[in-house]
């Protein structure tokens, strides 16, 4: 798998060495939406603006891929309160997304090399998340497995 498509040799160029803006940009954006608006337009703006309004309401956002990743960086430099809600689908084989990654300091649920795109990597997560709800809802308490000492001895 390559890059998008649609992908331009300048653009692919700016992208692996992690530049903020794309070519050609004015440099200098010195809020985090402004800095959206260089990256690619309102869509990113809206993104950023819904990991914001789902933190705030106490709800986690599957985060999937490049260009969402990017979005929710830019929500977490506005509003560093909603980096708690984020969970990050999976590291992507495009150039620069373990850049961003890294400027947010997490860790995704998967590393398969993907770079298909269309919410695959949430598509991919989304079945192991809920096995990992399953599993702790399921899990016995200790007092419910008959387990009073740390040791075993029970």
């Amino acid at each position: 798998m390559g890059p998008a498509p649609a992908s331009t040799r300048p653009g692919l160029d700016a992208q692996g060495r992690g530049d903020r803006a794309r070519p050609g940009a004015p440099r200098g954006a010195g809020h985090p939406f402004e800095a959206l608006a260089l990256l690619g337009g309102f869509e990113l703006a809206a993104l950023a603006g819904a990991c914001i309004a789902c933190a705030g309401h106490g709800i986690a956002v599957l985060v999937d891929g490049f260009i969402a990743t990017t979005a929710a960086l830019a929500a977490v430099r506005e509003v560093p309160a909603v980096a708690p809600w984020l969970i990050h689908a999976h590291r992507s084989a495009e150039p620069g997304h373990a850049r961003v990654l890294a400027a947010l300091e997490a860790e995704p649920l998967i590393d398969l090399g993907m770079r298909l795109g269309e919410g695959s990597g949430a598509a991919v997560t989304v079945p192991l998340l809920r096995t990992a709800c399953a599993l702790h809802n399921g899990m016995a308490t200790f007092a419910e497995a008959g387990v009073s000492r740390a040791d075993g001895d029970g």
